[in-house]
């Protein structure tokens, strides 16, 4: 299998587990490969060159990926969340290549708008990234363009979550790697937190939480 490939039997894994349970599960889609000439438009419009590992994601294999589920409610389950889970409600997320000028531009509009100031520490993350997928409640996952080429993805949060500025994984497809093997749950900063040990960590699907994530769900990858 290629990447896209793993990533979508992860998550076709987990959202039969979730079915299941008497979770709702929405599916997971991926949208064709694009063309390079597709990526050059919206690099022209944007004006940045994309990060090397979701170019050779989006021309070779998919050029997006669309993904929803959600656990039932508590008093619905047959086996309690484990406290160290709790809070984990739901997996939703659109990413591709033709929806990062939206996403791109409503980031630049809190930058610019809310977070301007460069010498206040918390403004200063907002900078020199760019949007990937809008949470949508005012928070973005996004790339940091500080690193060249291949960036990082991390937590961008408007309101003063624990995740702001976290790393979620060393580059695109480290992250989506990672982040396939505990179902895409999020995007919420408070509901990757559980899988990370630190600001810098990135997701770690091998953590005692993530196994413990998978065992509740008898999720096998």
């Amino acid at each position: 299998m290629n990447q896209t490939q793993t990533w979508e039997h992860n998550l076709r894994t987990f959202l039969n587990a979730i079915e299941a349970i008497g979770g709702e599960a929405e599916g997971c889609s991926l949208k064709p490969p694009v063309r390079l000439s597709e990526v050059k438009k919206v690099e022209e419009h944007l004006g940045i060159p994309l990060p090397e590992s979701l170019v050779k994601v989006a021309t070779g294999f998919c050029g997006g990926m669309e993904l929803s589920w959600s656990l039932p409610d508590d008093e619905e389950l047959e086996l309690p969340l484990p406290v160290e889970l709790k809070g984990i409600f739901a997996g939703d997320f659109i990413w591709s290549i033709k929806d990062i000028i939206a996403a791109e531009e409503e980031r630049r509009g809190w930058e610019q708008q809310v977070f301007s100031d460069l010498d206040d520490e918390y403004d200063r993350v907002w900078h020199n990234k760019l949007g990937f997928m809008a949470v949508g409640n005012g928070d973005f996952v996004a790339f940091d363009l500080s690193v060249p080429a291949d960036p990082p993805i991390v937590y961008l949060s408007h309101d003063g979550g624990n995740g702001h500025g976290y790393i979620l994984g060393h580059n695109f497809t480290d992250f989506m790697d990672k982040w396939s093997k505990i179902g895409c749950v999020g995007c919420e900063d408070w509901q990757l937190i559980p899988f990370m040990d630190s600001p810098v960590s990135g997701i770690m699907p091998d953590s005692d939480n993530a196994k413990l994530w998978r065992s509740w769900l008898k999720v096998e990858l």
